[in-house]
């Protein structure tokens, strides 16, 4: 390992007037492989816990199963680059050695020594974050499947995408504005009825619609029955099936089809052609 060469080299030229330092790096040595057995386990960006709870936050299936995709390739692309990065380290590497068994001077051939032990190290930093988008995307090829399944299906389409945005933007805005009420008296803050107005919901219905959900949740309080995360997906849900057709609506009244199928390329226009289900 890099380390340990390091470490040994440390140990070859530290002034022999300092004992003290020796004795510390053989203490490292001794402790080092625990340390890096240890450290293995967090080569990577967040913890499971992280990717599902934090950094994928989309409050629809098929909108989770497209972030999650989004992680997949951005994981592929980053361990296609470190490989062929390590494919040219590789490389360098050999060609290093050839040139120390070459090289007669010996200040060239210390040069060439140190350009090793750098390469060497390099690779090894290389493969811990290779070893950890391993994991990681091992992690979401796992999600991907568990998150098809949770829906009863084997593929999703582009189809099944674009009709769950009207779902999918309007539970993330009512949850927006849920929580933003909750800090100025029940009161939606203007970035969400913005995005209210321009998904073609009026803003006096959703005010009321939050009013009433706070007032649920104050009135189980009362009787000590806390309200719990359950109640609020349903709200969100119930809302969604309530305004479902409010985007379209609003689309139409500025001249725009919300859903071109002409333009998405999947099997359900496919099967609808042939007069068949796709599902």
């Amino acid at each position: 390992m890099s380390n340990d060469l390091i470490i040994k080299s440390l140990q070859i030229n530290l002034p022999a007037a300092k004992p003290e330092y020796k004795n510390m790096l053989s203490n490292i040595q001794e402790k080092m492989p625990a340390v890096e057995r240890d450290t293995s386990n967090f080569h990577k960006s967040h913890s499971q816990f992280m990717q599902v709870t934090l950094d994928i936050t989309a409050i629809t299936p098929i909108r989770s199963i497209k972030h999650t995709l989004a992680e997949i390739e951005k994981t592929r692309s980053a361990l296609q680059e470190a490989y062929i990065g390590t494919r040219k380290k590789q490389v360098e590497l050999k060609k290093k050695k050839v040139s120390l068994n070459e090289c007669v001077d010996l200040l060239d051939r210390e040069m060439i020594e140190i350009e090793i032990m750098e390469i060497q190290s390099q690779l090894e930093g290389s493969q811990n974050v290779v070893n950890g988008a391993l994991r990681k995307m091992n992690f979401c090829v796992n999600q991907h499947k568990q998150l098809l399944d949770s829906i009863g299906r084997t593929e999703i389409t582009e189809e099944d995408y674009e009709r769950e945005e009207a779902r999918y933007h309007i539970m993330t805005c009512m949850k927006q504005a849920l929580n933003a009420a909750r800090g100025r008296n029940g009161m939606i803050d203007e970035g969400n009825l913005i995005y209210l107005f321009d998904l073609g919901i009026n803003a006096a219905q959703a005010q009321a619609e939050v009013f009433a959900y706070l007032s649920a949740e104050n009135d189980l309080i009362k009787i000590n029955k806390g309200p719990t995360h359950q109640m609020t997906m349903n709200w969100l849900s119930a809302c969604a099936d309530k305004w479902a057709d409010d985007p379209s609506h609003y689309a139409a009244m500025r001249g725009f089809e919300i859903l071109d199928e002409s333009s998405l390329t999947n099997k359900l226009i496919e099967a609808k052609k042939n007069g068949t289900s796709g599902h």
